[in-house]
């Protein structure tokens, strides 16, 4: 299949104009730098110079000259009305690095689901409401080009692939996914450490199945997400809440925990609930406590696509070669919830152990969606797509911020409102967030209330609002409701 466009790349996140290196020489050492490593692969495509000149913020003439350098140096090659691809002939120790090992195996398998949720999840109707966290915009996705594509596979499908699946995945849709990550979040994975599951969701469960048991302790971030907790504490494992700060993660709260504690689970791209991201310095932090403590951190990058205020930031688990992260992924953002696809990149050493479990679970994903999705991913319809989204959410970002300060600017704060697809944002002390989302509720309006995000009892009151699935219109119109709202209060 003819590849039509490519992602960022975030192997080469930034050029900095006030070093004493040329820009074309900084661009250029940093491609073959990733070429070396592996993050991008041979026969791999690389955008075109206008796309990454716009990307990088620069003119596309020094790009150009690191693009011509590279040809000349046999680590490129243009393809006639294809585009520029990493050279098929490259040297085997330099197309394919050598994969990472885990120096600890997996603490157990599985674990006895033996105590129940810690609480049920926040939910409204499931419908289309304004202000629903999480919601894509829907509306705006490629129907067409996915329905032509299940078509296709529907009609092919041969017996084979009606039988039983993987329990890892597709094999093509796995090293679609291992090339997105690579080249547009800096993962350091191989399709082998794929793992395809039906959301971020069953990621959790399955983490906790495989790396939790009776009576571990399991930290989280507070406030963080409730369905980690939910996942986790069926495990039978301890939660033990850890306070974010403007850098992430307490690392010295983390410590004070001890040598009990088997698992932090994080999300450093974009925090949630709050929207901060985790600086340099408390990532490295946090993988050295995770290497000390012979414990495991479980990524959750479920939106970091989305980033307004700078270039998206790459992920935590490429940091470190050691293997001691667990990156949890999903499409259900980035597409559409329904499609229920999400994945993790499991070190090597705990490839087994989660198969074993995904085997119990509910055996593998289904067949059809998985073709359809790799030919999605392979095809560029995806980077096309996440290209076309940013534009998007940022006009509705932009409504939705204009809509608060007008409408509610007095009663309520922005907290942040940097990545994603929701805004953090504070009630006053003496307004109940909870009462606060039954009256939107009446009015035909949702959130999520953020005192719900708590485990402990100190707690904070907020309204997470999505902006995602609401044109801007609409959400011109939620904001005057909720300002009438939180003006009537008692």
């Amino acid at each position: 299949m003819r590849t039509t466009a490519s992602p960022p790349l975030l192997v080469l996140q930034r050029v900095d104009r006030r070093a004493g290196v040329p820009l074309y020489r900084q661009i250029y050492e940093g491609l073959r730098q990733a070429i070396l490593d592996g993050m991008l692969r041979a026969g791999q495509r690389v955008p075109s110079t206008r796309a990454f000149a716009a990307d990088l913020e620069v003119s596309r003439l020094p790009v150009l000259a690191a693009y011509e350098q590279l040809r000349h140096e046999g680590y490129l090659e243009g393809r006639v009305g294809s585009g520029t691809f990493v050279r098929a002939a490259l040297p085997a120790d330099v197309s394919r690095p050598k994969a990472s090992r885990a120096d600890v195996p997996a603490r157990r398998a599985f674990a006895a689901t033996t105590r129940a949720p810690l609480g049920p999840l926040s939910r409204d109707d499931g419908g289309l409401r304004p202000f629903r966290v999480s919601l894509p915009a829907l509306d705006q996705f490629p129907h067409a080009t996915w329905a032509r594509l299940v078509a296709r596979h529907a009609h092919r499908l041969a017996p084979a692939h009606m039988a039983y699946g993987d329990p890892a995945g597709l094999g093509t849709l796995r090293a679609a996914i291992a090339e997105h990550l690579r080249a547009a979040r800096a993962v350091r994975c191989e399709a082998e450490q794929v793992v395809v599951v039906s959301g971020s969701q069953a990621a959790l469960r399955l983490c906790a199945t495989v790396l939790l048991g009776q009576h571990d302790v399991v930290a989280i971030e507070e406030p963080g997400y409730p369905g980690a907790r939910t996942a986790f504490g069926m495990s039978g494992a301890e939660i033990a809440p850890v306070s974010v700060d403007a850098e992430g993660i307490d690392i010295a709260a983390l410590r004070s925990l001890g040598t009990r504690v088997r698992a932090a689970y994080v999300t450093p791209s974009h925090q949630y609930p709050l929207g901060t991201s985790m600086t340099a310095e408390r990532r490295l932090a946090l993988l050295e406590w995770a290497v000390r403590r012979d414990a495991w951190v479980l990524e959750d990058d479920y939106d970091s696509e989305y980033r307004y205020v700078s270039r998206p930031l790459g992920a935590l688990q490429g940091l470190q070669a050691a293997a001691r992260v667990v990156y949890i992924g999903t499409f259900s953002k980035v597409l559409f919830p329904a499609l229920r696809v999400g994945y993790l990149v499991v070190p090597p050493a705990l490839h087994n152990a989660f198969i074993a479990a995904r085997e119990a679970h509910d055996l593998f994903s289904p067949t059809l969606y998985q073709f359809a999705l790799a030919d999605f991913l392979r095809g560029g319809h995806f980077a096309r797509h996440l290209r076309r989204m940013r534009g998007l959410y940022s006009r509705r970002r932009e409504a939705l911020l204009d809509g608060l300060a007008r409408h509610c600017g007095a009663m309520l704060t922005v907290h942040n409102a940097d990545a994603g697809l929701h805004v953090a944002t504070l009630l006053p002390n003496d307004v109940d967030d909870v009462t606060v989302v039954a009256r939107m509720t009446a009015r035909g309006l949702t959130a999520t209330p953020l005192s719900a995000c708590y485990a402990g009892k100190v707690r904070r009151n907020g309204l997470l609002l999505g902006f995602g699935g609401t044109d801007e219109k609409a959400l011109a119109t939620a904001t005057r409701a909720l300002g009438a709202i939180l003006r009537a209060r008692p």
